[in-house]
Order: structure tokens, then sequence, then C-alpha cells
């Protein structure tokens, strides 16, 4: 397990593009979570934010349940939004948007970082230490996944060359989940700086 690092130390490795998958419909809170607001801003634009000030660029965000009203809460942002057509079958067609989007995207950008759009307790901080610990050399081959007291969660850092494989094995709703299974990625631990946990129901109907 990598070390945990300052989230200030070293120079930004540049050329890491954002991803959030934000398609689902979020039948067990009772809404897509993209559109979810539990007051500190929805949580579609709140993510990709946190991936912007971690220093990705661009930031791809993946839509497709309630998409025309998540499409209105991005007006006057910078994120790049992606339509799902398939969003239905799960996330693995959210991956395989993003990567084909991102293939078609300027060769400069040598990695990406895959968010889930339910994370309310991430930070820009924990993003960054991924980011940090996966440098800039060999980014393209860089396979990095954050660690909450060793339990691997998201973010998860794909280099390039890692997306064609990541995008023909994921299924259902695993992601990038099968790929990670044959391919370990290093982890970095980030429980100082952030929570992992997904928010599958509203605060006021949990235990």
């Amino acid at each position: 397990m990598a070390a945990p690092r300052d989230t200030d130390a070293g120079a930004d490795p540049g050329g890491i593009a954002g991803v959030v998958l934000a398609a689902g419909a979020g039948r067990r809170y009772g809404r897509a979570k993209v559109l979810v607001d539990e007051g500190d801003g929805p949580w579609g634009p709140r993510t990709a934010a946190l991936l912007s000030e971690a220093g990705c660029e661009p930031v791809l965000v993946v839509l497709g349940a309630e998409a025309a009203a998540a499409r209105m809460l991005f007006d006057g942002t910078t994120a790049r939004l992606i339509d799902n057509p398939d969003w239905a079958t799960g996330m693995a067609s959210s991956l395989r948007c993003a990567i084909e989007a991102l293939e078609r995207g300027p060769s400069s950008v040598e990695a990406a970082v895959l968010m889930l759009v339910d994370l309310p307790e991430m930070t820009a901080g924990a993003v960054k230490r991924v980011m940090v610990a996966a440098g800039s050399d060999g980014l393209r081959n860089a396979l990095f996944q954050a660690s909450f007291d060793g339990v691997p969660g998201h973010p998860v850092l794909l280099g390039r060359n890692h997306w064609a494989g990541a995008a023909a094995s994921a299924t259902g709703d695993n992601g990038a989940r099968g790929y990670l299974s044959t391919h370990p990625a290093q982890l970095v631990e980030v429980a100082d700086l952030a929570g992992g946990t997904d928010r599958d129901t509203p605060l006021n109907t949990r235990d």
C-alpha cells in the first residue's frame, strides 16, 4: 500500500482527466443521485468541481436518468456532459461511454480518474493524493485506487493503456471492478482525508 502523502506535495502531474459516473436512476435513494442535494450543493456539479479542484482536466460527467434536469445543474460549469442512452443496463455502459469519449479526445490525456457521483464525503484532497501517488512518469500504465482503512474504493486512476481492457471487461453494474480483479491497482490510503461510502438512501431514512 502506498504511504499517505501530503496533498500539497509535488507538482500537479497533469494529463489526467476526471470522470463522474452519474447516469443511474438512484432507485433506492428515490431519485437520480446526480440531482441530490443534502445541503452542500447537488452531487453532480459538486463531484465534478472537486475533480477539477484536484487538477483533473477535462472533467467528463456521464448522464442518463433525468438527464434533462441534470444538464440544467451544470449551466455555467466547464464539465463536459456525455449522454449514455444505455444507462439502464448498468454502470458498465457509462464507463464505456466515458472511455470512448476520452479516446476521441487529445492524446495529451494520459490517465483518467473515475469517480462515483454518490460519495458525499469525498474531498478534492483525497483525489489529489491518488493523482500525486501516480506521478507523471509512466502515467499511461498507471493503475491506482483509493483505499479507506485498507478497503479499496473510489477514486480509481486508470492509465490510458488500461482503458480498452477496462471497457471490454465491464459488465452490468460492475464498472471497472472486473478489470481490477485481474489487474490489481496500487492502493493509496485516503481515510484521513475523506469518506468513501456511497450513499444509497436519504439521510432522514437511515438508521
